[in-house]
């Protein structure tokens, strides 16, 4: 029984680790063909992609993953490096435009022209992502579903899923370091984040004082201060990016300006 119980255990930790090591391995197969092109790809977005996946890895396969079916902080460690940091890592590390500069001219071609599908415009657009991220966490947390993925396997892999690719989504629509084509202004993607930040931090807040169904006290406590701290630190970077982008594309106009008035 015990040995049927570790399969059980076992067996959705891989289903969840097989999407990371095989994005793993894509990106470093698109890596040496960049490499081969003579086209050298930053070792630093292989870096930030390689330690992205790993904490990914880490929260959905192993012991912190076995321990988050009982301890809340654990479970929040996850969720910060399953829906926050790893993607936020993930998304610096730039995997479609390292996936461009690899194709052909007609392959590339036909993946700018599915990024400019409109269903790409709407998963895009920020506030869907906000919703999907912060929204999700909230039903979570504040419904039975926190207690039911811990009784049902396919349940528990769907949530851990939809944590992943919503926080990847949301960070993707807020900082451009891909190609966007659908692309909204800097002041939209400003709100949103200042609104995502905030139901993201109530949220925490309520869990101090109101515990998951079957979470003691204490461990809710320190799981939604972890939430709390560990969640600012990651969109302090997330704000920081943001604000040097928005930095960068006012600054060439100021320039010019001065320039112009210089020469006359």
């Amino acid at each position: 029984m015990h040995n049927h119980h570790a399969a059980l255990e076992w067996w959705p930790q891989l289903l969840l680790a097989a999407p990371f090591l095989f994005l793993f391995i894509l990106y470093g197969i698109l890596y040496f063909l960049s490499f081969h092109k003579r086209k050298p790809w930053p070792i630093h977005r292989l870096l930030l992609w390689n330690t992205g996946l790993a904490l990914c890895l880490i929260s959905v396969i192993g012991p912190l993953a076995r321990q988050a079916h009982f301890d809340f902080t654990a479970h929040m460690t996850g969720h910060l490096f399953l829906g926050m940091a790893g993607p936020l890592l993930l998304v610096l590390g730039a995997p479609i435009t390292l996936l461009l500069r690899t194709l052909s001219v007609s392959r590339a071609r036909k993946v700018s022209a599915f990024l400019r599908k409109p269903l790409l415009r709407v998963l895009t657009y920020p506030i869907l992502p906000a919703l999907l991220n912060v929204g999700g966490l909230w039903l979570l947390y504040t419904t039975s579903l926190y207690q039911l993925m811990h009784e049902y396997m396919l349940l528990h892999i769907l949530i851990h899923l939809h944590v992943f690719f919503a926080g990847y989504l949301f960070t993707a629509s807020i900082i451009y370091i891909d190609p966007i084509p659908h692309r909204v202004s800097y002041l939209t993607r400003a709100l949103v984040l200042t609104g995502a930040l905030a139901g993201h931090g109530i949220l925490s807040k309520y869990l101090y004082a109101h515990p998951p169904a079957g979470v003691p006290a204490e461990q809710a406590q320190s799981g939604s201060m972890l939430m709390y701290y560990g969640g600012d630190a990651v969109d302090l970077v997330i704000i920081i990016i943001l604000c040097r982008h928005w930095y960068h594309a006012a600054r060439p106009r100021t320039l010019h300006s001065g320039q112009i008035s210089t020469g006359g």
